[in-house]
């Protein structure tokens, strides 16, 4: 039986989600992993700490969505399993938030061991490896380079010379699909869309 205190002897180390779950932060349990807690997590949590333009936030939900779908445009028979990661690779922020990078290099290690914590977790709830092998977790970032150059310079106020320095190439994704995955989704719709590419992707493998 885990304990519900930290190490130091604070009193909640846990969160209670919509589901009902208790997700213990220090010593996650896959049993306590809902998809249905995630998608709306995710959906409600905004990318670039909100500093986008659009009528609704950039959510997490749907910035895993284009991650996917850039990873799809590169390798269009990508194995099922490599996409479900794909889609679950920013999943620890449903319970911790989205910060921004340079806010990761100040908090260093206890942030990186906590998320490395929750993912594992997840991970094993959806029947894949607590820990990625390295070159899937290449493929993966690399499609979440891509699809922060869209977001960066689209939303975010980039230039395309900083884009390309910073986070690399235009993907190259057709127009139709950089309007709809560039337009801020409402929560709803971001929930909705995360949930039903999640079940079909989770379906396949």
């Amino acid at each position: 039986m885990t304990s519900d205190k930290a190490p130091s002897g604070h009193d909640r180390v846990w969160q209670r989600m919509l589901s009902g779950r208790r997700l213990n932060l220090i010593d996650p349990s896959p049993l306590d992993v809902e998809i249905a807690d995630i998608a709306h997590g995710l959906s409600r949590v905004a990318r670039w700490n909100g500093q986008t333009s659009g009528a609704h936030i950039f959510s997490v939900a749907q910035h895993t969505l284009l991650v996917e779908t850039v990873m799809r445009a590169k390798k269009p028979n990508i194995d099922a399993k490599l996409r479900l990661a794909a889609l679950l690779h920013d999943a620890p922020e449903y319970v911790i938030g989205d910060m921004i990078s340079p806010f990761k290099a100040v908090l260093g290690g206890s942030y990186k061991s906590v998320e490395k914590r929750l993912l594992g977790a997840i991970h094993i709830r959806f029947g894949l490896a607590a820990e990625l092998a390295p070159e899937i977790e290449r493929q993966i970032k690399a499609a979440d380079r891509g699809a922060a150059y869209l977001e960066a310079t689209r939303l975010a106020g980039f230039s395309e010379s900083e884009a390309k320095r910073l986070f690399g190439r235009d993907p190259g994704l057709p127009d139709t699909t950089v309007t709809d995955y560039l337009t801020p989704w409402s929560a709803a719709k971001a929930e909705k869309r995360f949930l039903t590419r999640f079940n079909l992707v989770l379906s396949s493998c």
